[in-house]
């Protein structure tokens, strides 16, 4: 399917910097009913497009396109969505703004909104970057959210994330050749520093003493670091990589206006029936930060993913951590409650 593109004209970012005009590429599934009364937002994740988050999608599967309308934005900065490698002058290349993961959720609210004419949503979900953007959703527009599910992801980002992500950009950016970020050429260097060092976090410890990154067809733990990390952030333009992973470091719902910065105040705002599933033994989104996030919403729930794939437990690769989301995603759908 040809990828669709919504054009904001003089889109204000929260830093204050315009896009004139900002894009929001986005795709859509399945059908939306006569009173708009069927529709899910599935937003993507850090370094994602549409295509990543396609395998919950589709008939008979756990976001049914014979029941719903899907709706899957692109994040700003992956490469199909206004981003440092797309967007001209004065705003190009290092020259792109600071985005944010309310920005995001503006331009969503937009589209849905403005585009489709919706006024609530049965469900949005996602996975990491896309569950910090599904609980900013349910805390900017918690009379449009009816049901929430973010899996592995969290609703601020922790200090010991914040040290992950001030890993991955001084890996990225110590190459000569990013040249502060105008580059000529992509600076592979950097890119593989980086993939290697995300690595050693997207799996857990037990992941790797067990070697089951086997079961993905890998014959060495070298050919696994090469042709899925490395092979994963060479296909990325850097300056999108730190544009996105700016939003991440700065991801957090306490300061929603409204709020005064307190965590606690916006979970407390959340009316959404809201499902947390973070994954066992995740590395910088642990269950134990989004079991405290759920004792501060009204009527939240946490179920942990079980098993060692840590944070790309969310990532669609194992059958076991798939069916178990696909599981909570049917029995969050069927709660009549919400």
């Amino acid at each position: 399917m040809t990828v669709k593109f919504l054009e904001l004209p003089d889109f204000t970012l929260e830093g204050g910097a315009t896009l004139r005009p900002a894009r929001l590429a986005y795709q859509t599934y399945g059908s939306l009913a006569p009173d708009r009364s069927n529709a899910i937002l599935y937003p993507t994740a850090y370094a994602d497009t549409h295509v990543n988050n396609e395998w919950l999608i589709g008939p008979g599967r756990a976001l049914d396109t014979d029941r719903y309308f899907v709706i899957v934005p692109n994040m700003f900065g992956n490469g199909l969505s206004s981003s440092p490698s797309n967007t001209p002058a004065p705003y190009d290349a290092a020259h792109f703004p600071r985005l944010s993961i309310r920005d995001n959720v503006n331009a969503q609210h937009r589209l849905v909104t403005g585009e489709f004419g919706i006024e609530r949503l049965q469900l949005v979900l996602g996975w990491s970057m896309g569950a910090a953007q599904t609980y900013q959703w349910a805390v900017s527009h918690p009379d449009m959210v009816a049901r929430a599910l973010p899996f592995c992801g969290s609703p601020r980002t922790s200090q010991h994330n914040i040290v992950f992500l001030m890993g991955l950009r001084a890996a990225l950016t110590a190459d000569a050749r990013f040249d502060g970020g105008a580059y000529e050429r992509p600076p592979v260097t950097g890119l593989r520093a980086f993939a290697r060092v995300y690595a050693g976090w997207g799996f857990s410890q037990a992941f790797y003493w067990q070697e089951r990154w086997r079961e993905l067809g890998f014959s060495s733990l070298e050919d696994f670091v090469a042709n899925w990390w490395e092979a994963t952030f060479l296909a990325h333009d850097a300056n999108d990589l730190l544009a996105m992973l700016g939003a991440w470091e700065h991801a957090d719902v306490g300061v929603t206006p409204g709020h005064g910065g307190k965590l606690e105040s916006a979970l407390g705002s959340i009316r959404a029936r809201l499902l947390a599933v973070p994954a066992e033994k995740d590395l910088y989104f642990p269950p134990e930060d989004e079991q405290w996030a759920g004792t501060h919403i009204p009527g939240g729930e946490v179920r942990v993913i079980p098993g060692v794939w840590g944070h790309l437990a969310g990532r669609g690769a194992n059958p076991a951590d798939n069916a178990f989301i696909e599981r909570a995603i049917h029995d969050l759908l069927a709660d009549p409650a919400a």
